[in-house]
């Protein structure tokens, strides 16, 4: 039996604005389904008749709810997306789109705060091999590096492991 996992994300009233914001950023993406606040429970709920509920999206084929919950919770980084980069080039594609507007103080080892609030781990492929690796020299000289960057480096990770 296979498990079908999906993250519900709740805003106060930005999911619509969220949901189109990822959906910009990464490729193969797309809204699927927006439902909205009926008359019936507003004196629970408090949103307005037709005002956006749930936005349903996709990011790189995984399934995302955007939910308008209202203002009773918040985004922290105990929770966070981890986006697997090959290549520079999409680490910094990810760690610039991610970021823009978002927290430049939430900002370390890979970690990018957006604008809404929500954490994301922008990271090299090669990381975990880097960090893993038997040679506990070579990993501890990765490890330290990595705790100095904001934006992760490839290139610098490999030539601190290297020595």
């Amino acid at each position: 039996m296979k498990l079908k996992l999906s993250p519900c994300l709740w805003f106060d009233d930005q999911a619509e604005a969220a949901a189109n914001f990822y959906i910009g950023i990464f490729k193969d993406s797309k809204i699927t389904a927006i439902s909205r606040y009926p008359d019936a429970g507003q004196e629970i709920h408090g949103k307005p008749a037709g005002s956006v509920l749930i936005v349903v999206f996709e990011l790189e084929g995984q399934s995302f709810t955007a939910l308008n919950g209202g203002p009773d919770f918040k985004f922290s980084e105990a929770i966070s997306f981890q986006i697997e980069c090959t290549t520079q080039v999409e680490v910094d594609y990810y760690w610039e789109k991610l970021g823009e507007g978002g927290d430049p103080k939430a900002q370390q080892c890979g970690w990018v705060k957006d604008k809404f609030g929500l954490s994301w781990q922008v990271v090299p492929k090669i990381l975990p091999e880097l960090l893993t690796d038997p040679d506990t020299t070579k990993s501890q000289r990765a490890f330290q590096a990595m705790l100095q960057m904001k934006k992760l480096d490839i290139a610098a990770l490999q030539r601190a492991f290297a020595g």
